[in-house]
C-alpha cells in the first residue's frame, strides 16, 4: 500500500493550478450594508480611541478626513490609539517625517480594547500570563524607504482592531497617509463580492438586524481565515519575543482555510467542520478547503495511515476526531463542487486513514480511542469509547460509502455502510441514557457532553424522533444567559460545539429554541465591548470573560484568545440550511432540498451559488386573524430537481395552481416557483 499512498501525494501542487470556476456576485439589497468586507483591499482607521502625552492632529489619520497633514507625536512615551471599528488584518503602510534621523516609534496591535497597551500586542504565537510575548514592532529609520514604512509579510498582523503608535524618542515625529492593505483572501479584488447572501429581521432581539449582521460577521470571519499558504504562523516563535506570519502552511500553492486570523493561522480540519460550510454559502471558495485537505493528507504517517491533528508549521499529532474531520471534509468538498478528480487523487490516502480508525473498533462495536489519539477541540477525556469520536466515525463511514459509490466501488461502499450500521447499533445500546434523555460521554461515564449529543443528532445516530426531541431539550440544562456551559470542559462556552448544538435544535424542529441560543451565545459575542463586534470569538467563559481555556492550555493569557475564529461561524450556514431550509443533496445541487424551519420570524431570504448556478429562497409568513399564509419562493438552476418540505399540511398552490402534497412534501423541477400554503391557526 505504501507506494500508492505516497504516489497519491505527488500532484498536490499541480492540481491547484487549475482555473477556478467563474463566480457571480449575489443580488444587491439592504443586506449589503451589513457586509464587513471592503470593496477594495484597503482599510483606514475610523476613530481615535485615545491619546497620551503630546499628540496633535491624530484625527488626520482617519478615513473620513481629506487632510493631507499627519499626526505628530512629540516626546518619548507619547502615543495614540486608532480604532478600525472592526476586525482587520494585513500589512500596514504610512508616511513618516521626523526632525531627526534618530527617531524611533513602535506599533502594537490588539483585538479587544481591554488589552490596548503601548508596551505589548496581543500574544499570537505563544502564551504567558503577563501577555507580553509578542511585544511591539519597532520602526527605526533604516526600515523607511523614501519616507514610507510598510510592514513585511512576516511582520503583518492577521487580526486586530486597535493600533497603538508610540514615540520612543524625544524628537517629534509626524505620520500621515496610514492605510492597511488586507492580505486575507488574496484571490479577490473586491472583498465584498460575496456569491451568497442572507437577510431577515428579528423582532425577538434588541437589534432588529441581528441575524443579518451575524450572517455577515461569520462570512467575514471565514474570509479573514483564508490566507496565502505562505503566510502561516511561524512555529517555534521568534526569540525572545515578537511574531512572524511568513511560514509555509503546507505543500500547496494558493490559499488555505485556517482556524484564525490572529492565530493559529494554520490548517485544523476540525474547524473546517464548520468553516467549509460557511465558505460555501458566502464566497463559494471551496478551493481553499480543498487545498487545506491536501495539506492534511500530505501529513499521513506512511507506517500507520494516521493523519496529523493540524497542518504545518504546528504539525500537532494525536487526534482520531480530527482525522475523521479530514475525511468528512473530503466529502463536503465533493458534495459542493462535484470534483471527483480531487477524491480520486486522495483516495489511497483517504482509505488508509479510514482503515487506521476502523482498526480501533473493539468487540463492543465502538471505536476505543487510545489516549495518544484522544486530542480534540480542547475537551477533557476524549479517550475510550467516546461518544463524539464514535459519532464522527459513523459519519465518516456514511460519507465514505457515498464517495465509494461515486468512484464505482460498490463492494467497498457496502462494507463501509455495514460498519456504520454496527456502530449505530452499539452507540445506542452502550451510550444512550434513557433516564437523562441524553447520550453519555462514554460507556463508563455519567457525563452528558454537549459535543457528542449534538453530533449524534446532526449525524443521524438517533433511532427516532423522540430521541431527537429529548436531546434538544436536554441540552438546554447547560444554558446560561450567554450560552451553554460545555460539560466536557470546565467554565467554557465553546461556539464550535455551539454550532453543532444550534443545528440540533433546528433538526428537532425547535426553531424558536435555536434562535434563543443565537440570541444568548452569538448575541453576547457580537455586542459585548470585550469583542471586536464584527467577527466571531474562539470561546469565552461563564462570566463572559476572554479567558477561554485559561487553565486548559492557554496559561491564563486572555489576550491569546482569537476574535476571528472560523469554527464559531455555525450560524452563517445554519441560517441558510435550516431557517431558509436550503441544502444541496447531491454534488453541486443536481438535487436539492428546501425545508424551512419556522422560528418566530415573519420573513427570511437568501441563497448561494454552486458550479450549476444560483440557489435562492425567500419566504414570508402572514397572519390575518384566524388564517395564516406561508409563501415560499424558490429559485434553483434549470436541470436540477428537489424536494420541498412545507412547515405543515394545508391547502397548497404551486405557481398559481392547486396541488396535492404528499403529506407536507412536494417534488419540483429546477427553476423559479412560488408555493402558497394556507395554514389553519
Amino acid at each position: 500500500m505504501l507506494p500508492s499512498v505516497m504516489n497519491a501525494l505527488l500532484p498536490l501542487t499541480i492540481i491547484l493550478l487549475l482555473a477556478a470556476p467563474a463566480k457571480t456576485k449575489a443580488p444587491a439589497g439592504p443586506w449589503d450594508r451589513f457586509n464587513f468586507a471592503p470593496s477594495s483591499r484597503s482599510f483606514v482607521p475610523k476613530s481615535v480611541y485615545t491619546t497620551a502625552g503630546e499628540v496633535t492632529g491624530a484625527e488626520n489619520l482617519l478615513g473620513n478626513t481629506s487632510s493631507t497633514e499627519g499626526a505628530t507625536i512629540n516626546g518619548n512615551g507619547s502615543y495614540l490609539v486608532l480604532d478600525f471599528a472592526q476586525e482587520v488584518g494585513g500589512r500596514l503602510s504610512f508616511q513618516i517625517d521626523s526632525t531627526t534621523s534618530s527617531f524611533g516609534i513602535s506599533l502594537s496591535f490588539t483585538e479587544s480594547a481591554m488589552f490596548i497597551s503601548p508596551m505589548n500586542s496581543d500574544d499570537s504565537c505563544s502564551v504567558s500570563p503577563a501577555h507580553d510575548l509578542d511585544g511591539v514592532l519597532y520602526v527605526s529609520p533604516f526600515l523607511i524607504s523614501n519616507g514610507t514604512f510598510t510592514q513585511t509579510v512576516g511582520d503583518q498582523r492577521g487580526g486586530f482592531r486597535f493600533l497603538t503608535i508610540v514615540s520612543n524618542n524625544d524628537a517629534p515625529v509626524t505620520i500621515s497617509n496610514l492605510t492597511l492593505n488586507a492580505t486575507f483572501m488574496p484571490q479577490l479584488d473586491d472583498l465584498s463580492a460575496y456569491t451568497g447572501y442572507f437577510y431577515a429581521q428579528d423582532n425577538g432581539f434588541h437589534d432588529l438586524d441581528f441575524l443579518t449582521k451575524l450572517w455577515y460577521g461569520g462570512a467575514y470571519t471565514v474570509q479573514m481565515n483564508t490566507i496565502d499558504s505562505h503566510e502561516a504562523r511561524q512555529q517555534p516563535c521568534p526569540v525572545p519575543s515578537g511574531w512572524a506570519n511568513n511560514a509555509t502552511g503546507g505543500p500547496v500553492a494558493g490559499t488555505i482555510l485556517v482556524d484564525g486570523a490572529k492565530r493559529d493561522r494554520n490548517v485544523w480540519p476540525g474547524d473546517m467542520g464548520i468553516s467549509t460550510h460557511t465558505e460555501l454559502v458566502s464566497t463559494f471558495d471551496l478551493e481553499s478547503s480543498k487545498n487545506s485537505l491536501l495539506v492534511m493528507f500530505s501529513t499521513q504517517d506512511p507506517a500507520t495511515g494516521a493523519l496529523q491533528y493540524s497542518g504545518p508549521p504546528i504539525n500537532a499529532v494525536g487526534s482520531d476526531t480530527y482525522i475523521c474531520w479530514s475525511l468528512i471534509g473530503t466529502h463536503s468538498v465533493y458534495l459542493y463542487t462535484g470534483d471527483l478528480d480531487f477524491v480520486e487523487q486522495v483516495w489511497a490516502n483517504y482509505t488508509y486513514a479510514l482503515a487506521f480508525l476502523q482498526n480501533q473498533v473493539d468487540e463492543t462495536g465502538l471505536m476505543n480511542v487510545p489516549t495518544s489519539f484522544a486530542n480534540d477541540w480542547g475537551r477533557a477525556n476524549g479517550q475510550g469509547r467516546n461518544v463524539a469520536a464514535n459519532a464522527l466515525l459513523y459519519e465518516t463511514l456514511i460519507t465514505a460509502a457515498e464517495l465509494a459509490v461515486a468512484l464505482g466501488n460498490t463492494s467497498l461502499a457496502e462494507a463501509y455502510a455495514t460498519n456504520a450500521s454496527s456502530i449505530k447499533t452499539a452507540f445506542n445500546i452502550l451510550l444512550w441514557d434513557e433516564a437523562a434523555g441524553l447520550f453519555k460521554d462514554n460507556d463508563v461515564s455519567t457525563l452528558h457532553p454537549q459535543d457528542g449529543n449534538s453530533l449524534a443528532v446532526l449525524f443521524n445516530l438517533t433511532n427516532n424522533v423522540s430521541q431527537i426531541q429529548a436531546v434538544s431539550q436536554g441540552l438546554t440544562q447547560f444554558w446560561t444567559d450567554i450560552g451553554p456551559l460545555s460539560p466536557e470542559l470546565n467554565d467554557t462556552i465553546i461556539p464550535f460545539v455551539g454550532g453543532f448544538e444550534l443545528q440540533t435544535h433546528f433538526i428537532a424542529g425547535q426553531g424558536e429554541r435555536a434562535l434563543d441560543l443565537l440570541h444568548r451565545e452569538w448575541g453576547y459575542m457580537l455586542y459585548t465591548n470585550l469583542s471586536v463586534q464584527s467577527t466571531m470569538l474562539e470561546g469565552f467563559t461563564a462570566n463572559g470573560s476572554l479567558g477561554y481555556r485559561a487553565a486548559a492550555g492557554y496559561n491564563f493569557d486572555y489576550s491569546y484568545t482569537s476574535h476571528a475564529h472560523g469554527w464559531s461561524t455555525g450560524p452563517t450556514f445554519s441560517l441558510i440550511f435550516y431557517l431558509l431550509g436550503l441544502t444541496v443533496t447531491s454534488p453541486q445541487g443536481a438535487t436539492w432540498s428546501v425545508a424551512p424551519v419556522l422560528s418566530g420570524l415573519t420573513a427570511a431570504e437568501g441563497g448561494f451559488e454552486t458550479g450549476l448556478g444560483w440557489f435562492g429562497v425567500n419566504w414570508t409568513l402572514t397572519d390575518d386573524n384566524d388564517n395564516a399564509t406561508f409563501t415560499l419562493m424558490i429559485d434553483t438552476p434549470s436541470g436540477t430537481d428537489g424536494i420541498v418540505t412545507l412547515p405543515s399540511a394545508g391547502d397548497v398552490s404551486v405557481d398559481g395552481e392547486g396541488m396535492t402534497a404528499n403529506g407536507t412534501q412536494l417534488t419540483l423541477d429546477g427553476g423559479s416557483h412560488v408555493i402558497v400554503l394556507d395554514l389553519a391557526m
